[in-house]
């Protein structure tokens, strides 16, 4: 046998040794479970040259100023406290319909229709017929009197009760003309979201022939996952993006959170308030929302990727005063884009593995405390051609 076989069939024997022994070492160990041998993590010492080749790069634990931005999706409409439905008090047919096209603008004291209603004209010249009886009575014989102006009193509370105007009251007093239509008007300034009455409909006592909105203000809707609720406040500012104007962002404060997570997708839903004077913002845009929140001017921090999370604790590699980076477990706290808070395990100025933690966790993980000078192709020099 060449001796250049018999070199390369010994390397292939050694290499296939030491990944028989970790395979054994890790053998029944669960992907990323921290117990038995994963527990005694050792310190691994790195060359410059093997830290470079790996990927591993350092950072310092740092304490300043964080801030967290929670980003969800959402939608437009009308606000709840701005709707405004148009009922009647009394049965009666629709006459005369003026506002006859959802989408109106319409303004408050507005005309929307005029409604027929035999009730109404009984009620009128029930009225009128109490001012007579009231004009004979004797008003110095208390007796007939007060009974008489009761009557009238009486009369006018059912037209009042059934929104007719007092300056309607009056002039059908003065004239004593009997009006056989009531016109209704609209209750704000908006735009009609529905309407539900056509000429010539019967329409029965409660039933809802208009529903008005005013678009002034709108609500923006939309829900953050459970562990982001905690960052969005009542009364902080939220900045909103709209998929219908592009690069243009508006801000409004959260009016509400509310106070009951969904059960199917843990969900907190968040109301902001956004003023819409200009009418752009209509219901049922999308919208994207933004809530920036400051966890603290002072916050003990790392980055994100330097944490490895095992499953059952979290552990950083800290750069020891010999050089080597020693497995340490943390309490982690909040994450604020690319960092995480750090509660406990770390303090400030601690030079620490930022990447390939994953590559360093394994040597640790297999107990080599002499390095990764024994695994293959680490200890060849570079530009060398490896056997």
């Amino acid at each position: 046998m060449k001796p250049m076989l018999v070199i390369l069939t010994l390397t292939a024997f050694i290499v296939s040794c030491r990944s028989k022994s970790q395979t054994d070492a890790m053998a029944g160990m669960p992907v990323g479970a921290d117990t038995g041998a994963a527990s005694a993590r050792q310190p691994v010492t790195l060359t410059p040259v093997q830290a470079q080749a790996m990927g591993v790069t350092y950072t310092v634990v740092q304490r300043g100023p964080l801030e967290r931005i929670v980003r969800t999706v959402g939608q437009v409409a009308a606000a709840e406290s701005r709707l405004a439905d148009v009922t009647t008090k009394i049965d009666g047919f629709v006459e005369q319909v003026f506002v006859d096209a959802t989408g109106m603008a319409v303004h408050r004291g507005q005309p929307l229709l005029t409604l027929y209603s035999p009730m109404l004209v009984a009620a009128q010249e029930e009225l009128l017929t109490a001012k007579r009886l009231a004009a004979s009575a004797d008003s110095s014989d208390g007796d007939a009197w007060r009974p008489a102006q009761a009557l009238v009193d009486a009369a006018r509370r059912r037209l009042a009760y059934w929104d007719i105007s007092r300056e309607q009251v009056e002039r059908l007093e003065r004239t004593g003309e009997v009006t056989k239509t009531l016109t209704l008007v609209a209750p704000l300034d908006g735009v009609v979201l529905e309407k539900l009455v056509v000429a010539g409909q019967s329409v029965m006592t409660g039933m809802k022939l208009y529903r008005l909105a005013d678009l002034s203000t709108v609500w923006i809707e939309g829900d953050v996952f459970e562990q982001d609720a905690a960052f969005v406040r009542v009364g902080a500012r939220a900045r909103v993006e709209l998929a219908a104007y592009p690069g243009r962002v508006r801000t409004g404060p959260v009016a509400f959170v509310s106070p009951i997570v969904d059960e199917q997708s843990r969900t907190v839903r968040v109301r902001v308030a956004l003023s819409n004077s200009d009418g752009a913002i209509k219901p049922g845009m999308y919208v994207t929302l933004f809530f920036e929140t400051r966890i603290g001017d002072r916050i003990l921090s790392v980055p994100a990727e330097a944490v490895v999370m095992t499953g059952e604790r979290n552990l950083v590699f800290v750069v020891g005063a010999g050089g080597g980076l020693e497995p340490r477990s943390v309490t982690l706290g909040a994450r604020a884009g690319d960092r995480v808070v750090v509660l406990a395990g770390l303090g400030e100025g601690e030079r620490i593995v930022a990447s390939a933690n994953f590559l360093v966790d394994a040597e640790s993980r297999l107990g080599s405390a002499r390095g990764m000078a024994g695994m293959p192709g680490m200890d060849a020099a570079p530009g060398r051609e490896r056997p």
